[in-house]
């Protein structure tokens, strides 16, 4: 979810020495005192401009007050690596684990103007050492490289698991009371304005997307995860149960930016105009009994493409694209039967595709009621009825053809 630079490794190795050597005199403190003055934290960082950062990023602070001031990050990414659009597409993307340090880390947040919330965790010395452990392991070079998936495994998920999965402690976090919300609904309140990103999700985003989700997966936003902590309760040794946040502060508050407008469109607005364009050909058809068969190669030839990448999901590891209602109204096979259509539209005759692609429309827009699509889907889908059912009739009845579907 962020892209920052991937800093030294000695500033972990000198840390984690520093925490485990051991003392020499009796005015330095043991090893166990020596974690006193460490402090373990979760950092959540505001929405930034760029598509990758809509969403916010996490990281984990590790401040030894008497020495080091670092920041664990799993969000290093790079767009030099070859064909990385279509890897991260198909779910091929690799994701390294990578180490800054906090002053060069805020500086970045500062910048951007994006805000960060520190939450310093509730933990036992023994906890502090386990996770410190853990993340010296995970550093590692043949363990820092992981395979990104943005819903199930991300720099917020395992920025999670690793303190989790490392203290002692159970860490249980209170249900929700509201109604579970799918993995589309939640990024909706991301995106919701970038439209085009939005469309871009919605169409590649699969009917799985539409599912209930269960509190850990929710935890795949940074913002979630974040109020989840907040709310959580640890187990100590002595079965009462502590609050994992002890102290919760604004390290950078949001700084009012100047929003790129990007295109003046929005997708529904072209949709609109596209179906207002459409009606006035079907018009001018009806009034000049012609058939403007060269729209209908572009309708098809734009389905069409449409399709083909809708079937390419299909081979995606991201498990929420591969079943994809979209993909009965954006059909893949609108390219191979473009020709023999318009061939006989030029005969003032209607091929058998168009009817089949009008009930796999309509099957389409009933399967709105279990797989939510973006708006100006919906309306390219009134444009392809229209369009369809103009055809039909203008050659059935007011051009006298009744070879309806040869």
């Amino acid at each position: 979810m962020k892209q920052i630079k991937l800093t030294f490794k000695a500033y972990l190795v000198i840390f984690l020495l520093s925490l485990t050597c051991q003392a020499k005199a009796d005015n330095v403190p043991t090893v166990n005192e020596r974690w006193d003055s460490v402090e373990i934290s979760l950092l959540t960082c505001g929405p930034g401009q760029e598509i990758w950062s809509l969403y916010g990023h996490t990281a984990i602070r590790v401040h030894d007050m008497d020495g080091e001031d670092l920041v664990v990050n799993y969000g290093i990414f790079s767009f030099r690596q070859k064909f990385f659009i279509l890897r991260f597409v198909f779910g091929l993307t690799d994701y390294q684990m990578g180490i800054t340090t906090y002053p060069d880390f805020i500086a970045e947040y500062r910048q951007e103007g994006r805000w960060v919330k520190q939450q310093v965790l509730n933990l036992t010395r023994e906890d502090k050492s386990r996770i410190v452990e853990a993340i010296q392991k995970n550093y590692l070079p043949e363990n820092r490289e992981y395979r990104y998936n943005y819903f199930y495994d991300n720099c917020t998920t395992r920025a999670r698991d690793i303190l989790v999965r490392n203290m002692n402690e159970e860490v249980s976090f209170p249900e929700d009371h509201e109604i579970s919300q799918s993995f589309r609904s939640m990024i909706h309140a991301y995106n919701r304005n970038h439209p085009w990103a939005r469309l871009g999700n919605d169409l590649l985003l699969g009917l799985k997307a539409d599912f209930k989700t269960t509190k850990s997966e929710r935890q795949f936003l940074p913002g979630n995860l974040m109020n989840d902590f907040d709310n959580a309760l640890r187990t100590n040794i002595d079965g009462k149960k502590e609050k994992l946040v002890s102290n919760t502060e604004y390290l950078l508050h949001a700084r009012e930016r100047d929003y790129k407008s990007g295109f003046p469109l929005s997708p529904s607005d072209c949709s609109i105009i596209l179906l207002i364009i459409t009606i006035a050909i079907c018009v001018f058809e009806w009034s000049n009994k012609k058939i403007l068969w060269g729209y209908d190669a572009l309708l098809m030839t734009l389905d069409g493409v449409a399709g083909l990448i809708l079937l390419a999901m299909v081979f995606s590891q991201h498990p929420t694209v591969s079943l994809n209602l979209q993909i009965l109204l954006l059909c893949p096979l609108s390219l191979v039967f473009m020709i023999p259509v318009v061939r006989k539209l030029r005969k003032r005759q209607l091929h058998w595709y168009l009817t089949a692609s009008k009930y796999l429309t309509a099957i389409a827009v009933i399967g709105y009621a279990f797989q939510k699509y973006d708006k100006a889907v919906l309306i390219v889908a009134l444009i392809l009825l229209i369009r369809i059912i103009s055809n039909e009739i203008l050659i059935t009845k007011h051009m006298g053809n009744t070879d309806k579907n040869e």
